[in-house]
């Protein structure tokens, strides 16, 4: 019933600016933090960055002084600003929001389908 949608994903040199997106839809009741990480194949999924529903955001020291993450008024969805991108960055881009479902007691984490970012050297 709650699914996330990413965007914005895609192929950019190295040095260019990307930025993602990321929708909560379905029947919830409430979204808390919500956060971007990244995979690739082969290694454990990462954190990017997190923001909170008070949008206090927290980076990991790959993503600081690059990224910048940001989320809208209503708070079910949040983006991902990327700049002066590496190939390094290259990766699977997964967005995860903590949600109560409509119906439901507990606080659940809910995973989208992810968004391809390649940065060409």
């Amino acid at each position: 019933q709650v699914q996330l949608v990413e965007s914005g994903g895609g192929l950019v040199q190295a040095g260019g600016s990307l930025r993602l997106s990321c929708t909560v839809s379905g029947r919830f009741w409430m979204v808390g933090v919500m956060g971007w990480y990244r995979q690739v194949a082969g290694k454990q999924r990462e954190l990017v960055a997190t923001i909170t529903s008070d949008r206090s955001p927290n980076y990991a020291d790959s993503a600081a002084g690059r990224f910048t993450i940001s989320r809208d008024n209503y708070g079910s969805t949040i983006y991902l600003q990327m700049s002066k991108l590496k190939a390094e960055d290259t990766a699977a881009y997964y967005c995860n929001a903590a949600v109560i479902a409509r119906g439901g007691d507990d606080l659940d984490y809910y995973w989208g389908r992810g968004t391809q970012v390649t940065v060409s050297s």
